[in-house]
């Protein structure tokens, strides 16, 4: 990547709008310069052009903020997620793959999303979904997956917390410059996030949010990660466009349940049963699915052992066929058993021993399960 190409794709990130098809196309098309040339020629409109013919300051005083860094495809530091919102479809007139990214912060962007999830979810969380959302976080925090998320109230705060509270890595992906603080109520969070993890954006140093940039964020969080966890979130939401996004880039997509009852699990729910998420729980649960094949494989889910469950086909016919409120005679317990009567009374002896039936001159009785004390 040239010089003149990353000023080029620096200045087009300042006066186009992140996710914008018709940008990234003509990108792919003639390349940056010549993208950028063309704007400033009209090539995507008037309003366009005149953004480009104002736009003053040199590109080293675009970097001059404490911290910031502009990476762009090729670099050392860029994530290769990114790079498959090429080859993704638009949703809601939103697509295509950055032309590079601004980052706050000590992380490296590639490291951390090497193994990464996206938690993302409703921002008028519900205190239920808040704490599965911080505890699933600091879960996957734990195991040295990188917690991704949106910086936003609710869901993403708790998600975020619960990395930083297990000390493990959090990165905020965010629809604004990467020294803009918002919402305001969480600048405590982006503080940290940009002293000691990382703060991400298409955006600008300077750029306020808006509905459109909110959208076009949600396919970087969805891109950049491994996977996207859903936790709580409406039929229309920007959770569910992230996780819309998630699909696109085919990335595991996994939903966490809530009440049956609860309007802010709708759509989660419809999600798992239409199909198009994973049902997670759990930390584990998440990292099986984001993990190579093979690796952090759950054993298979069973109930207690029962110390029946060590008996042979043989034996274990013959204990189904003792009685537990009224004793039975051999023969009719053989019958039941459809063995022998020389093979079940052998099997009856070995039960005895194992303190699951007992036996005397009346017939034989099955041991209640609390009553049971094996003989050595």
């Amino acid at each position: 990547m040239t010089a003149a190409d990353r000023r080029a794709r620096m200045a087009l990130t300042c006066v186009m709008d992140g996710g914008d098809p018709a940008v990234a196309e003509l990108v792919v098309q003639v390349g940056a310069e010549a993208a950028w040339a063309g704007v400033r020629e009209g090539a995507l409109g008037e309003q366009a052009a005149r953004r480009a013919a104002t736009l003053s300051p040199p590109e080293d005083e675009w970097l001059q903020h404490a911290g910031v860094r502009f990476v762009v495809p090729g670099d050392e530091e860029w994530a290769a997620g990114a790079d498959d919102l090429r080859f993704a479809n638009t949703i809601q007139r939103r697509g295509g793959e950055p032309l590079g990214l601004w980052l706050r912060g000590p992380g490296h962007l590639a490291g951390l999303m090497a193994r990464s999830v996206a938690v993302v979810g409703s921002r008028a969380a519900t205190a239920y979904g808040s704490g599965v959302a911080a505890d699933l976080a600091a879960e996957v925090a734990e195991a040295g997956v990188t917690v991704v998320s949106g910086g936003a109230f609710g869901i993403d705060a708790a998600a975020h917390r619960g990395a930083l509270a297990a000390g493990g890595r959090t990165v905020g992906v965010v629809a604004n410059g990467v020294d803009v603080g918002y919402p305001a109520g969480n600048t405590g969070l982006f503080e940290v996030l940009a002293r000691e993890h990382l703060i991400v954006s298409e955006l600008p140093p300077g750029a306020h949010p808006t509905r459109v940039r909110f959208l076009a964020r949600n396919r970087l969080i969805a891109a950049l990660s491994r996977g996207t966890v859903v936790v709580e979130a409406a039929l229309r939401s920007g959770a569910r466009n992230t996780a819309g996004w998630a699909l696109e880039c085919q990335r595991p997509l996994m939903a966490v349940p809530g009440p049956v009852y609860s309007a802010a699990s709708v759509a989660p729910h419809l999600m798992i049963r239409n199909g198009q998420a994973s049902l997670v729980t759990r930390g584990a649960e998440v990292l099986e699915l984001i993990a190579d094949a093979g690796e952090s494989l759950l054993p298979l889910a069973q109930g207690p052992r029962r110390v029946t469950d060590d008996l042979d086909p043989s034996l274990l016919s013959v204990f189904e066929a003792v009685p537990s409120r009224r004793r039975a005679m051999a023969g009719d317990i053989a019958l039941a058993a459809g063995v022998a009567v020389p093979r079940c009374l052998a099997a009856l002896a070995a039960l005895d021993d194992l303190g699951l039936v007992e036996g005397d001159e009346r017939g034989w009785l099955a041991v209640p399960a609390g009553h049971r004390v094996r003989v050595p």
